[in-house]
């Protein structure tokens, strides 16, 4: 429904941007309007009355420079009220994810009886900074104690947005989007030869207006597929289907200036960009039950919940397991006869079938870095059990020495039972982990093997092709700095996932989340805790 009103109210811009065009022709607005400057400098007022003839008319408040104006066309008001604007100057809570580019203000329509609010107003409310990101206008709701987003239409060259409301009172203020371009630059490429694009802000399903540089000629597209590569080209806006691009330049340009309106955001997971029907608050809504974010460095906790409660955490497991076993200071290119008594020990906790598992024959041969590669990248249980064969310790020392080195590390909740994760008696929490996670990636190819997209490699043997996929989505955005990562999950223990990602600082945050009810959940709320902490340490 929110979608449904959002569209409407995007066709309404293009009809009646017009409104702005007003003025107080006929009745007359009283004197008593002013733009008085505080001697107190805390907060700026003004106020204008408008009488019976003038809202007959139409009129449009014009604020502070005409920073902010009301478009009150006839009829929306139906008796004289009195208009007050504020420009805040305090401290107020400001949205987690959005920055802010205007001055906040206040307007208030003294008499409520006044307005009919089944007819909503346009506002045109000019911003302070340019920026090529996307910008909305926002209310606060205190009832929700959240921002919440109004249409909006911008106007970049201009520096202004448009927007439309229905309140007789607001506090309202411009938010933009970090790094969701809406003015850069837009190559071509051959998909479907239509009014397509690939946009690697907007969801598939939204629907775009592009613009030429100048304005002068634009394609309404539609998004079907992601990118470009901001990791590559951060000033790439977007990517047009060689139709769509050449009803704009000619394709040899291969290049060009564009500006990006978008007409229809689809949404992902009941949010329109990361931004519910409730609005927006201070902190990211996370629903997981157990969380933490913490700098690597220097211990601080940015953000967490239950940090301290020890839960099971299935396969995150193995990033002790594989650190025991590279204390043991073996050599990568050691070869390993693999043996079924590997996985037979992870049928003790699951049906044969149940076990995440590398797929391997009696006698054929790996080496040490594909079975490290494999358990992490992959998260297969058998490969962990061969390490701990070709460790040299006995089983139950290895165990010994997992739970010895997370001792020693501080992780004093932290107990495991065996190397894989999938007993649910393998247990740590949020800090512990997190603990534990700065203390492991001292080993190199650690830092490798957790964050590569995937891995391919060929027995030695037998020359049986295997190929493996990370089973942490979030690598494959390419919109942060990922240096390490591992994922687990178990009924008993939800889905756990941890992400260690470097900050613009150069400093590394260790995101740790235990317990989500699904796979997308761990992964939607854990970026939601990524793109919090980033913004905490920028």
């Amino acid at each position: 429904m929110r979608n449904s009103i959002l569209a409407a109210a995007w066709l309404g811009f293009f009809a009646l941007s017009a409104l702005f065009l007003i003025t107080p022709a006929g009745g007359t607005a009283s004197e008593a309007a002013f733009n008085a400057d505080q001697a107190s400098a805390v907060n700026k007022n003004y106020f204008i009355n408008l009488d019976a003839p003038t809202i007959a008319k139409g009129y449009t408040v014009a604020a502070f420079d005409n920073a902010l104006k009301l478009s009150l066309t006839p009829g929306i008001l139906r008796e004289s009220t009195g208009v007050d604007i504020i420009e805040l100057r305090e401290d107020l809570p400001w949205p987690w994810s959005l920055d802010l580019i205007s001055n906040v203000y206040q307007f208030e329509f003294r008499n409520k009886s006044a307005y009919d609010n089944t007819r909503p107003f346009y506002i045109q409310f000019s911003y302070n900074q340019n920026s090529p990101d996307y910008k909305q206008v926002f209310f606060w709701d205190k009832n929700y104690a959240a921002w919440r987003p109004l249409p909006t239409r911008d106007f970049p060259k201009k520096r202004f947005v448009r927007s439309l409301i229905h309140l007789p009172f607001a506090r309202i203020a411009i938010f933009a989007y970090p790094n969701v371009l809406i003015s850069g630059r837009a190559s071509w490429y051959g998909y479907k030869g239509g009014d397509w694009a690939a946009s690697p802000d907007f969801p598939k399903g939204s629907r775009l207006r592009v613009y030429s540089g100048n304005r002068a000629d634009f394609v309404d597209v539609a998004v079907n597929d992601y990118g470009p590569d901001r990791t590559l080209h951060p000033d790439r806006a977007i990517d047009l289907d060689k139709a769509a691009f050449a009803k704009l330049a000619p394709l040899g340009q291969g290049m060009m200036d564009v500006i990006v309106e978008p007409l229809y955001i689809a949404g992902v997971n009941n949010k329109i960009l990361g931004i519910d029907a409730h609005g927006i608050g201070v902190e990211p809504e996370i629903t997981m039950p157990a969380f933490i974010i913490m700098a690597e460095e220097s211990g601080e906790i940015i953000f967490s919940r239950q940090a301290t409660s020890a839960r099971p955490i299935a396969s995150l497991t193995k990033l002790v397991a594989i650190n025991v076993f590279l204390n043991t200071k073996p050599s990568l290119n050691k070869e390993i006869a693999y043996s079924k008594r590997d996985e037979e020990y992870n049928y003790a906790y699951c049906k044969p079938w149940e076990s995440a598992k590398l797929n391997l024959s009696e006698g054929e041969i790996v080496t040490v870095n594909d079975l490290i590669y494999s358990s992490l990248v992959g998260s297969t249980n058998n490969t962990v059990e061969a390490l701990v064969r070709a460790s040299g310790l006995s089983r139950e020392k290895f165990i010994r020495e997992m739970n010895d080195l997370a001792a020693l590390w501080g992780a004093n909740s932290t107990h495991f039972m065996e190397p894989t994760g999938l007993s649910p008696e393998n247990v740590s929490s949020p800090l512990d982990y997190a603990i534990i996670t700065s203390k492991a990636y001292r080993h190199p190819i650690l830092n490798k093997a957790s964050v590569a997209r995937e891995y391919s490699f060929t027995t030695v043997n037998q020359g049986i092709k295997h190929r493996l996929k990370n089973t942490n989505s979030l690598l494959s955005l390419n919109k942060y700095n990922i240096t390490g990562s591992k994922t687990g999950y178990l009924d008993e223990a939800g889905y756990c996932l941890m992400t260690r990602v470097k900050a613009a600082n150069g400093n590394n945050l260790i995101i740790v989340a235990l317990g989500a009810g699904s796979r997308g959940q761990s992964f939607s709320e854990a970026e939601e805790l990524i793109r919090y902490g980033l913004r905490q340490v920028k």
